[in-house]
């Protein structure tokens, strides 16, 4: 099965990294506030940056490689590719 490494823009600008297999039931989830506890009341959530990867080992080594990165960093990873903004 599939991971799915994911970014959201938040409300407030900031933005959330996180995996699952399903992204749009987890950003759903984000929406109606059952998400994680970050996102919550940062709404409007816009998902803005996906990356499949094998498996969910796979996608957490990933999600800490991403979560290390500057927000300009981060910025340019969801220029370059994959985004829905």
């Amino acid at each position: 099965m599939s991971y799915w490494l994911y970014i959201l823009r938040c409300g407030d600008n900031t933005l959330y990294t996180g995996t699952t297999p399903d992204v749009e039931k987890r950003l759903e989830l984000h929406r109606s506030g059952k998400g994680a506890k970050y996102t919550r009341g940062r709404g409007p959530l816009t998902l803005v940056y996906r990356e499949e990867l094998p498996d969910k080992s796979a996608a957490l080594r990933r999600e800490a490689a991403v979560k290390k990165l500057s927000r300009a960093e981060k910025l340019t990873l969801i220029k370059g590719g994959n985004q829905f903004t």
